[in-house]
């Protein structure tokens, strides 16, 4: 997998704009933009579904492995792979500091969004 530069890295961690559209079965079609929190650890970008595994885009994601994120007003097609459980405790840390005031924050750091935590990379 490629990685994001610096630059890309300190733009994406303050923006709470990320749109995320896995492709479609086609492998071509981009699906419909849905917005979802982000936060970067380590070097690398993570997002998780709110629906965990029943997330229609979270499934088209895992089968497909490609798609387009628009974020801090530049899109990028990237690719997507489940994150490594070594950062999940990482990434819930990031996810609380970074979401702290609301009220879904509770959520988003139980198991079923957790162990769907994708890693979202540059496409090569």
């Amino acid at each position: 997998m490629s990685t994001w530069d610096q630059t890309q890295l300190r733009s994406f961690a303050p923006a709470d704009d990320l749109r995320i559209s896995p492709l479609r079965e086609d492998g071509v079609t981009r699906g419909t933009p849905t917005w979802v929190w982000s936060v970067v650890v380590g070097g690398d970008l993570y997002v998780r579904p709110y629906n965990g595994t029943g997330s229609r885009w979270y499934q088209a994601a895992m089968r497909q492995k490609a798609g387009l994120i628009r974020i801090a007003d530049t899109e990028h097609q990237v690719t997507f792979a489940p994150a490594d459980d070594s950062v999940l405790d990482a990434v819930d840390d990031a996810y609380r500091t970074k979401y702290a005031p609301s009220p879904y924050l509770q959520h988003m750091i139980q198991s079923g969004p957790r162990s769907t935590t994708i890693r979202v990379a540059p496409a090569a």
